[in-house]
């Protein structure tokens, strides 16, 4: 039909338009009322990929703000996903894909994104977290990247852009170590745009929205543009860690990082390296 929304074939993510041209994309809704955190399963993945290309071709958006439901902005991948993932090449190689669109759609979406993360922001969700233009984190958020606890490399998102926000000593620290990061500590060091109390988040991310809505979209979009220059230069460096993210799923370290997830407990990672 001629009227159907472009979103209509979502249904992992919900899809609210606001006045003025605001577009509300919201992981989890579905999970909340479960108290669950939203996790990347196949379906929620393949659509974080896409979302931006629909957003980017649609005349009625000028702005797309991501958020979380219920408990937190987002878990992470789904463990079915990442089993998946280890054990199946085909589904490996797709996930691969939509990693890598995920970041270069985030990127190239030529309408302003705002993200407002709250309680733990892991995983896909937070590719789309920090890879935002404007990134504001309550004071208690808890971001960590994820992947070294899981046995895999850094792939996602950070290469391309942790170094650029808060540096390279910082980058390695809590990218190596797997360590969280508080959402006050993010905006410090630069991580983020912006952190505020938790309960302003939602309102403070839709005053950034407005006036990004209210503002010229030519000169907007086309300093988005000029300035994610910058990450394109680092694409290189982005495929590079993808790739080796994507070689360590078909390693064991995964399936030890799995079952200690399962289980609950600390990895004990063969201490051994073949390279």
């Amino acid at each position: 039909m001629a009227n159907e929304s472009p979103y209509a074939h979502y249904s992992a993510l919900t899809l609210k338009p606001h006045p003025n041209g605001i577009l509300e994309v919201v992981m989890g809704a579905s999970q909340s009322a479960n108290k669950k955190l939203s996790t990347a399963d196949h379906n929620l993945h393949r659509e974080l990929a896409s979302i931006w290309s629909d957003i980017d071709k649609d005349p009625q958006t000028r702005v797309a703000l991501i958020r979380g439901e219920g408990k937190g902005f987002s878990a992470g991948g789904d463990l079915g996903l990442v089993e998946d993932m280890a054990n199946d090449f085909n589904v490996r190689a797709r996930v691969w894909r939509e990693a890598r669109d995920l970041v270069y759609n985030v990127i190239n979406c030529s309408k302003p994104v705002v993200s407002a993360m709250h309680g733990p922001a892991v995983g896909a969700g937070l590719v789309a977290g920090l890879l935002a233009d404007v990134s504001i984190a309550s004071t208690t958020a808890r971001i960590i990247d994820g992947h070294t606890r899981l046995g895999v490399a850094a792939g996602d998102h950070a290469a391309i852009v942790w170094p650029l926000l808060c540096g390279m000593a910082k980058a390695k620290y809590y990218l190596m170590l797997c360590e969280a990061v508080s959402g006050e500590e993010a905006e410090r060091i630069g991580l983020v745009s912006l952190a505020v109390p938790e309960d302003q988040l939602v309102a403070k991310a839709f005053e950034v929205a407005e006036k990004l809505a209210a503002g010229s979209q030519t000169a907007i979009r086309w300093t988005k543009y000029a300035l994610n220059n910058w990450l394109r230069l680092a694409g290189p460096t982005f495929d590079s860690s993808l790739a080796l993210e994507f070689i360590g799923f078909s390693g064991p370290d995964v399936q030890e990082g799995i079952a200690s997830l399962r289980e609950k407990r600390s990895p004990k990672f063969d201490p051994s390296c073949p390279f």
